[in-house]
């Protein structure tokens, strides 16, 4: 009989060796003090479970609820839920850096955007080009073309409810933020709300979008199977591919246009990138510009669409007709022909757009941070180099301390609000890292909700729709259980 290899006959013993060092490791581990579920000391299996099937955002609210502010979520993941600690993490003049997660969001290989970027000098550059073409003066000049696209997506609405008694206002508003966001990216809507349907391009960027969710969890796989040629994602690559030419002839395009219209070409968020690149191709390559382009599309579609359905259906829900009335009376006072100017001092308004930001952020879910090198401590407890600190809007904007029943969807909090209230509002994300879309978003949710009330204000949830189709899905960007929102317009 021929004789085992020793080194065979040892595997089993080094492997259970192995275990037991880990979980010995894993519990005198620093995090392994801190409050959360016991499974949490050894492995983030659950919390990667609740992320998967879109309950994950709630699931650490619901910690929260039963361990306190502090939330170990993982032997490296930490979880705080308070004003101290986000200002800590977040603080402007030394923040945590984000963490590896956001390479996700990396269509490219190698290749990041002012979202996904972990370098603050790479950070910098990229928010130094982008903050002229996204400030509230610069976005004040495209405000005909959200008009524009808000005028049609009523119109498409009324022929709808004509034709079939009941109106998706989810679909509309994603076509038309979508075709807004395309527009402002590559010079050229993507014409989704005079074709009412989807193209390709943005069949694809869900798609990928879609993929993030599993490439936060096996990133290597992912790129390996490029690299090596491995069946597996083999229609996600093509699809990566197909994402990139487009990109790169719309930006190309755009560029032509410039050359030969320079006097009555209208410039878009990505025309300094674009002259950024040609003067100085240390400055920005093109490869950056599209995956900003890309990004920029996906973070100002879904986002928007979602915050603007969830207002206007809860606004037409029946316990909430007090408020929808009392937004038509503010309403009303305004001219036939109004901006987004005269919608901006309208205080009732902006404690409804207020109130649906917090009960239903677009991305509601945990913003993770790295701890920096040597450790840092937060809200007294101090975390070891490798850890991950998070905060996350959902339980931000639901601490019944800060704001008192914080299920119920009441505007009129907003009227007096606390400091607390203030610095806890995270629907943009915090410190230097917020948001570069705000003024967009904030300008379409106006627009957007004052059209949609004055054409339709006694609009009500259509017969057969109930309150749990629109329970909400997390995976990263917020979304309706049902992926629609049926409502009757008249």
């Amino acid at each position: 009989m021929e004789k085992i290899p020793t080194f065979i006959l040892a595997l089993p013993s080094a492997l259970l060796f192995w275990f037991l060092w880990q979980i010995i490791r894993l519990t005198w581990a620093p995090n392994a003090r801190l409050p959360g579920p016991w499974h949490t000391k050894y492995t983030g299996a659950v919390k990667v479970y609740k992320i998967m099937n879109g309950s994950g955002a709630a699931w650490v609210n619901d910690l929260h609820r039963k361990y306190g502010r502090i939330v170990r979520l993982s032997p490296t993941e930490v979880d705080f839920s308070s004003v101290s600690a986000l200002k800590t993490i977040h603080n402007y003049r030394k923040p945590f850096m984000k963490s590896d997660f956001y390479k996700i969001f990396d269509f490219i290989p190698d290749v990041s955007s002012v979202l996904s970027t972990r370098t603050p000098g790479t950070h910098g550059r990229f928010r130094r080009l982008l903050s002229g073409p996204t400030s509230e003066s610069s976005v004040k000049l495209v405000e005909h073309i959200v008009q524009a696209k808000l005028d049609l997506t009523i119109q498409r609405m009324e022929e709808e409810m004509k034709a079939q008694g009941f109106v998706d206002v989810l679909k509309w508003h994603h076509f038309m933020a979508t075709d807004v966001s395309g527009h402002l990216s590559f010079g050229e809507s993507f014409q989704m709300l005079e074709q009412q349907k989807k193209n390709q391009y943005i069949r694809d960027l869900e798609a990928t979008s879609h993929l993030a969710g599993v490439m936060q969890f096996i990133p290597w796989l992912f790129f390996a199977s490029k690299k090596y040629g491995l069946p597996i994602f083999r229609e996600s690559h093509a699809i990566n591919a197909r994402l990139y030419s487009y990109a790169e002839e719309s930006l190309y395009r755009h560029k032509r246009m410039q050359a030969a219209e320079p006097q009555t070409f209208q410039p878009t968020f990505f025309t300094k990138l674009l002259q950024a690149g040609e003067k100085d191709g240390d400055t920005i390559t093109f490869e950056e510009i599209i995956q900003n382009a890309q990004l920029f599309i996906i973070a100002g579609s879904d986002t928007t669409a979602h915050t603007l359905t969830y207002l206007v259906w809860q606004l037409s829900r029946t316990e909430n007709r007090d408020i929808r009335q009392r937004l038509l009376t503010e309403l009303a006072t305004l001219p036939k022909d109004f901006a987004n100017d005269d919608l901006k001092p309208l205080p009732y308004l902006n404690c409804v757009i207020s109130e649906t930001l917090r009960l239903h952020a677009a991305a509601p879910d945990g913003l993770p941070r790295a701890v920096p090198a040597g450790g840092a401590e937060v809200d007294g407890v101090f975390l070891p180099e490798g850890s991950v600190a998070i905060t996350q809007p959902w339980s931000m904007h639901r601490d019944p301390e800060v704001f008192p029943d914080p299920e119920r969807f009441q505007p009129s909090r907003w009227e007096n609000p606390t400091k607390d209230m203030k610095d806890s509002f995270s629907a943009f994300g915090n410190g230097p890292r917020t948001c570069l879309g705000i003024h967009l978003a904030y300008m379409e949710l106006r627009l957007g909700t004052a059209k949609f009330f004055l054409k339709f204000p006694e609009s009500k949830i259509a017969n057969g729709f109930e309150d749990k189709d629109m329970d909400m899905q997390v995976s990263f960007v917020m979304s309706p259980k049902s992926h629609k929102c049926l409502l009757e317009l008249s």
